[in-house]
């Protein structure tokens, strides 16, 4: 498209592609990102403090 023509005539701007293409596909649930973040086992300290909290507290004995 040459300039003249697109200031005399305007530009058209066209639609993107299907999303369904994209919807179709399985995402990946947010629960297996957290269980190796509560485990601590990506290598964040935090993470690794929180999991040690978190197991300590599970070890306690119950009334």
């Amino acid at each position: 498209m040459s300039i003249e023509q697109a200031l005399t005539e305007g530009i058209v701007f066209k639609k993107g592609k299907d999303t369904s293409a994209r919807k179709e596909e399985p995402r990946i649930k947010t629960k297996a990102k957290k269980t190796t973040y509560t485990k601590g086992t990506h290598g964040s300290g935090s993470a690794k403090m929180k999991a040690e909290y978190k197991r300590k507290r599970a070890n306690r004995p119950h009334r």
